[in-house]
């Protein structure tokens, strides 16, 4: 996988398309996916549908780059994604931010601590970040629990700190594995509204298992199915912004068709 060494004002700037190329996984010898190609238009969320264990978790860190054959655990487990290409040309590294199923916060960090954990890490723990920082967290409804370190928060909670911490990266492209589903309904509404708003123009590919979910958020809607798993295309998505609500007269009407996809291909 290619990476990027470019400055600050390219990451901010650029939207680029991907496109993903023979991605490959097997696991205890079994083929999860293998010659998996597909692409992400820039500037749009893509959102991956499909159901728990057809692979959508595992190909989002391949494509983050944190899964790799090096840590594997076992000598009968490959992975390898071929190529990634950013339609503009510049390697990869420094433009993605990735948020992960699990939250991932560092249980010595209090919310505000983990939401700058990344300015720490580049030497970039300015007042204009830590401001932002208070800002989002502020946005994410935790303006009061900014000291509390994640022991003392629900599993809500966490979430939200880490879409906190992901929208902080500022970067153009976005990988997102179930970010809202540890919420309940009206917070996940509130934050998918949030995350629609401040994403706006990134390149954005969403993992979720829910139709609804990826019918609101998603300019495209990807399907992940079948063992070895490939991707299909949901042609119907409706062209209206996002996010859609989850009873749009569109949305309603494709639900029963997404499901039968994901039933029957």
């Amino acid at each position: 996988m290619v990476r990027s060494t470019e400055n600050k004002k390219n990451i901010n700037v650029c939207m680029p398309a991907l496109e993903i190329s023979e991605a490959f996984m097997r696991y205890k010898n079994k083929t999860i996916f293998e010659n998996l190609s597909f692409s992400l238009p820039g500037g749009q969320w893509t959102s991956l549908l499909g159901t728990s264990g057809v692979g959508k978790s595992t190909l989002l860190r391949m494509i983050a780059g944190v899964l790799t054959n090096d840590n594997l655990s076992q000598k009968t487990d490959e992975c390898s994604v071929g190529t990634i290409n950013a339609s503009d040309g510049i390697p990869l590294k420094g433009r993605v931010a990735y948020m992960a199923q699990n939250d991932l916060l560092m249980p010595w960090c209090n919310a505000l601590e983990n939401v700058l954990l990344g300015c720490k890490l580049r030497g970039e723990k300015t007042l204009e970040n830590i401001n932002k920082a208070k800002k989002l967290l502020g946005m994410v409804e935790l303006e009061d629990s900014i000291d509390l370190k994640p022991l003392s928060m629900s599993g809500g909670m966490r979430q939200r700190v880490a879409l906190a911490r992901t929208l902080m990266e500022n970067r153009p492209i976005v990988l997102m594995d179930e970010p809202f589903s540890a919420l309940d309904a009206i917070t996940r509404y509130k934050l998918r509204n949030l995350a629609a708003k401040l994403l706006k123009n990134c390149t954005v590919l969403l993992v979720t298992h829910d139709p609804l979910e990826a019918l609101s958020l998603g300019h495209n809607v990807k399907i992940m199915i079948g063992s070895p798993a490939r991707i299909i295309d949901f042609k119907d998505v409706p062209k209206t912004p996002i996010p859609r609500n989850s009873d749009d007269a569109d949305v309603v009407s494709l639900y029963g068709g997404v499901l039968k996809m994901m039933e029957t291909i």
